[in-house]
């Protein structure tokens, strides 16, 4: 090789090496400013970019994952053990899914119920949740100690006192998790005059809209983050559950609410009525997940 290509190479190294400390201090510092430790490399390009491109460079995607996972900057994923929030090793019937293939065009035909975990301090508590497939609007939820019937039955009935359309035939999707087997809660669905459809067992996606909220909740309204108290809490919760019904827009609402897509739902079929006109309804897939 001679003396002036090696050189030059020497020189390009060196380049990139200043190159990768910038891009690696902004990082720093941009987390810093932005107060968050664990902002990924996603969020980061278009921070860091604002910033090189006052000076007419830029970093690509794939150069910025390589500078951070070279100098230790990348997010680690944190590793931690979960409660199981579902235990189907029991003995109470369990019912088919009579989701597959469902399309709905009205509110309260289908409710999907869930139970996640909420870290509260150094323990987990139980948030049951029973959403609207059709609105995505949260009918009932509560907060609880343990993972017995009680909680889930206490959610049943906000849900069922927070109904609309009460004489609509609705259906119940939840896991074969004990609670929603249970006599109990099994006869307060009947007495409900209320259809009972279960996932099969050990297949999530069967009930996957139900996750989606979950991780809405915790992603986007802090229930995924250890809570200090019991009080905070039920407060972080109840303040969640407003804010996503009445101001959080779904792409597959059409930009609405799910309290606006519950409402409309009314709004609808009385103006048919008044019209005497065949009303288009909205069809929404119980499958999706996408919100």
């Amino acid at each position: 090789m001679e003396k002036q290509a090696y050189y030059q190479g020497l020189q390009k190294r060196d380049s990139r090496l200043a190159f990768a400390t910038i891009v690696a201090e902004l990082v720093v510092e941009t987390r810093d400013r932005v107060g968050n430790q664990r902002l990924g490399a996603r969020k980061l390009l278009p921070l860091i970019n604002e910033q090189l491109g006052k000076q007419g460079i830029y970093v690509g995607r794939d150069q910025l994952f390589h500078i951070m996972d070279s100098r230790g900057l990348k997010v680690r994923q944190r590793k931690r053990r979960n409660p199981r929030t579902t235990d189907n090793t029991h003995g109470f019937r369990r019912y088919p899914n009579l989701t597959e293939s469902l399309e709905l065009e009205q509110s309260e035909k289908l409710w999907v119920s869930d139970i996640t975990y909420v870290r509260v301090k150094d323990r987990f508590m139980y948030l049951s949740l029973i959403t609207d497939a059709y609105s995505r609007k949260i009918m009932g939820y509560r907060l609880h100690e343990d993972l017995s019937v009680e909680g889930s039955m206490k959610a049943l009935m906000m849900a069922l006192g927070n109904r609309r359309y009460p004489k609509r035939k609705l259906i119940h999707h939840s896991d074969q998790g004990v609670q929603y087997c249970s006599h109990s809660y099994i006869n307060m669905l009947k007495t409900n005059g209320i259809g009972i459809s279960m996932a099969s067992k050990g297949s999530p996606h069967e009930n996957a809209l139900a996750e989606r909220i979950n991780g809405i909740l915790k992603q986007e309204y802090g229930l995924g983050k250890v809570i200090d108290t019991e009080d905070k809490a039920r407060n972080l919760i109840n303040a969640a559950v407003e804010s996503y019904n009445t101001r959080r827009p779904h792409q597959n609402l059409d930009g609405q609410t799910p309290e606006q897509m519950h409402n409309a739902d009314n709004w609808k079929r009385d103006l048919a009525e008044e019209l005497s006109i065949k009303s288009s309804t909205k069809k929404v897939s119980v499958k999706t997940g996408q919100d």
